[in-house]
């Protein structure tokens, strides 16, 4: 059967939204119907939702955690547009001072939602500040310094903070405890992704077919911004080879050339496990040893590559290290010392 659905237009973002590639922009769901996966959350957030409208209040303050790509930020924007409101972006390293902090939290209006990225990434000092805006709604400024030093109380409207972050346990607890709604965000079904394929080729006006989308959902590490950035360099195989329609061996071959393997490992994912099987005896072997070896931050392998090898019992965490498992020799065609 060949897939060609289109989706439709709407519009999101507040007016401060930073400007980013429309055609990736148009990729992301706007409503909750047009949102694949993720079921339990969206159910919860819908019942959530539909109480604070219902009671006229703003929505309570959600932390969205999970390994990067799986749609945090997509949510954080649904929720607003749930919400009738707008939202207002910025990410935690880019708020440098206590005093950026006030700015964007005075300048709120009612019921908005503001979007902090990255929030692990922001200074403790800082957090300080969010403690009585998320709780009470109101700020302390400090005027002046020394003994004629005094302290500012101003208002805030009432808002919902809405947090994304990788790595939870970088979080400090005051901060953690004042989110209302933890969500956690699981790796995608291949079946789940696609559909995303299926409504991203849509979009992009590519012809697919199942068995193409099915293969590029398994390949995907579970993951929607990587199934949807392999359907974008499928498609510039299919354009050349076959007017544009992406079928199963197009897929095969492009991912061949991207080097992405049957169980969706990259280059980078067995570097690392070939570096802990060929020269550290498969483990146990520390993280900064393992990110020296193979050239990469140790930020990228523990947030980004090791959920997914994790997830799929290639990797093990234990005291000592990290460790390749059986099924990582097997896959890579080692075979193992006892």
């Amino acid at each position: 059967m060949l897939n060609n659905y289109m989706d439709e237009e709407g519009e999101l973002l507040s007016s401060d939204h930073q400007p980013e590639d429309r055609q990736e922009y148009s990729l992301r769901p706007r409503r909750f119907d047009e949102y694949i996966g993720q079921e339990e959350m969206k159910e919860n957030l819908k019942v959530f939702i539909g109480a604070a409208k219902k009671r006229k209040e703003s929505l309570d303050h959600v932390l969205l955690h999970g390994p990067p790509g799986l749609g945090k930020t997509t949510m954080a924007h649904i929720i607003a547009h749930e919400l009738d409101t707008t939202v207002r972006s910025t990410t935690g390293p880019v708020i440098e001072k206590q005093g950026d902090l006030a700015a964007i939290l005075t300048s709120l209006e009612p019921n908005q939602v503001l979007f902090i990225d990255e929030i692990h990434r922001m200074n403790r000092v800082i957090e300080e500040v969010l403690y009585s805006a998320m709780e009470d709604f109101s700020l302390d400024i400090m005027i002046g310094q020394g003994p004629s030093a005094r302290t500012l109380n101003l208002e805030l409207p009432k808002f919902t903070l809405i947090g994304a972050t990788t790595r939870t346990g970088l979080l400090s607890g005051p901060l953690r405890d004042r989110f209302g709604i933890p969500l956690h965000f699981e790796f995608y079904k291949p079946e789940e992704l696609k559909e995303i394929v299926i409504r991203s080729s849509g979009i992009l006006d590519v012809q697919i077919f199942d068995d193409a989308a099915l293969e590029l959902g398994k390949r995907a590490r579970g993951t929607p911004r990587i199934v949807n950035r392999l359907l974008k360099r499928t498609r510039d195989f299919a354009v050349l080879k076959t007017d544009g329609v992406v079928t199963l061996e197009i897929v095969e071959e492009t991912l061949s050339r991207l080097g992405v393997d049957h169980l969706g490992l990259d280059k980078l994912d067995r570097s690392i496990l070939i570096q802990m099987i060929k020269n550290h005896s498969g483990g146990p072997v520390g993280l900064n040893t393992l990110a020296a070896s193979v050239s990469e931050e140790m930020d990228t392998i523990e947030s980004v590559v090791e959920p997914y090898l994790l997830k799929s019992g290639l990797l093990k965490r234990t005291a000592r290290g990290r460790m390749a498992t059986p099924k990582a020799y097997q896959h890579l065609g080692f075979e193992q010392q006892h």
